[in-house]
């Protein structure tokens, strides 16, 4: 009879001991954000895609005009692991030109394996496409329709082929009026006097875009510190 008893409770443990350990390793998905993501993944982000129903819905009337002017068929929706200022990995989203996705995932996967700092990578979207807004956020950013001043011509980031990169520390500047946007980057203005998340010539992130036939900015009269733009066909 000892024996039985002993044997009982002996079961009653180890009964116990296998529901704690299932407790600790379940993970409730609801709680996961983009970021954490990588924590259970174990590896990075780099992908591209016809963009999700969701996506479409937050952009129109947004980033995207209610007429469609350029059709969602010729964008891609990119999911993009990148190193932030925090040391950390995190998972951003672009939306850009279908026919440079492809590069472009190429270009942020070099830059993340170079540790190459980038604050944030949001759609702009989540700022209701103000770009100055974007900009004082330091977000890194590609798509977001809108014409050339005074034209009816459409710009490059309104056809996803111009990237911004860490713009508050890469402002674009009017050598002539002194004007700096976002307005916030007066202080970034000299780039003598580098920090992290600037851009300079033949750095990374310069190298990545570069030698992959982008254009830089930061060569223009009035230069864009954080603009690379991508000449295509159409």
């Amino acid at each position: 009879m000892l024996n039985k008893i002993k044997y009982i409770l002996f079961l009653f443990i180890l009964i116990n001991l296998v529901g704690c350990e299932s407790k600790e390793i379940t993970l409730d998905d609801s709680n996961i954000t983009k970021e954490e993501t990588l924590n259970v993944n174990k590896e990075p982000i780099f992908s591209y895609s016809d963009i999700p129903s969701e996506i479409k819905e937050k952009m129109i009337g947004c980033s995207m005009p209610e007429d469609e002017p350029i059709k969602f068929e010729s964008l891609s929706y990119l999911k993009l692991s990148y190193y932030g200022f925090d040391d950390k990995t995190h998972i951003g989203e672009m939306i850009v030109n279908k026919e440079v996705a492809a590069e472009v995932v190429d270009i942020f996967k070099e830059l993340y394996e170079a540790k190459y700092p980038i604050e944030k990578i949001n759609l702009i979207d989540e700022y209701n496409a103000d770009d100055e807004l974007s900009m004082q956020d330091n977000n890194t950013s590609s798509f977001c329709y809108r014409t050339i001043a005074g034209t009816d011509k459409i710009s490059n980031h309104g056809k996803g082929v111009a990237i911004d990169i860490n713009p508050l520390y890469n402002p674009h500047v009017n050598t002539s009026t002194n004007k700096v946007n976002p307005t916030t980057a007066t202080k970034f203005i000299d780039r003598n006097n580098l920090i992290t998340g600037m851009i300079v010539e033949n750095d990374p992130c310069y190298n990545a875009f570069v030698k992959r036939g982008w254009t830089w900015g930061g060569y223009w009269k009035n230069p864009d510190y954080q603009h690379f733009k991508k000449n295509i066909n159409n």
